[in-house]
């Protein structure tokens, strides 16, 4: 694990055990954003960054999902939010930079509000895609807001800035099926596939 990973780990460990008090102003300012995100999400899903599991509820009934989540504290926020909504939830610690899966292994794949928190965006979505068989679904909502000036100043002077998730997603071999601005403008929601 390199150092941005390391100190972006730490981060998420002191920050578990309070991160869903924000839940509900989040729920507000994200409206249907988590629905839209996991809802249509079919087959062997795997959610990058699961997080504490926010996204768990949203899933089809009965749907196959696997978590990957780099912070073991939020995996065990993860894993009683599942338990108490009676799901059977893999949780797997893991970089999201280096999946711990095989190719070719999920039908879709969710990163949701996590891409922008991840040290190499690029890596991360050519894991993701290496991780998806051939036709399957990459469903991807994240923060845009650094894209905008003067914001995109200040990142674009980072040894490894942040830039919109679309633009990583199609350089990263996706072919973008849907993009869509929501919260204000906030945040990316993007629908692609790998061909």
């Amino acid at each position: 694990m390199d150092e941005r990973t390391q100190a972006m780990r730490e981060r998420w460990t002191r920050q578990a055990d309070g991160y869903d008090r924000g839940a509900r102003a989040q729920r507000l300012l994200l409206g249907g954003l988590r629905k839209r995100l996991c809802g249509p999400a079919r087959g062997r899903i795997l959610e990058v960054a699961v997080g504490t599991g926010q996204n768990l509820e949203y899933y089809a009934d009965g749907a196959d999902v696997t978590g990957v989540d780099l912070t073991p504290a939020m995996l065990d926020r993860a894993r009683e939010r599942a338990a108490a909504l009676g799901l059977r939830t893999r949780l797997v610690e893991g970089d999201a930079q280096h999946l711990p899966f095989g190719d070719g292994e999920f039908d879709t794949v969710v990163c949701g509000l996590a891409l922008c928190t991840i040290p190499d965006q690029r890596r991360a979505l050519d894991e993701m895609r290496r991780v998806l068989m051939p036709g399957g679904s990459l469903r991807l909502a994240d923060h845009v807001e650094y894209t905008r000036w003067p914001l995109r100043g200040r990142e674009a002077r980072k040894e490894r800035p942040r830039r919109r998730p679309v633009e990583v997603a199609a350089e990263a071999g996706f072919t973008v099926d849907r993009v869509r601005r929501s919260a204000f403008g906030l945040l990316d929601e993007v629908t692609a596939h790998r061909p």
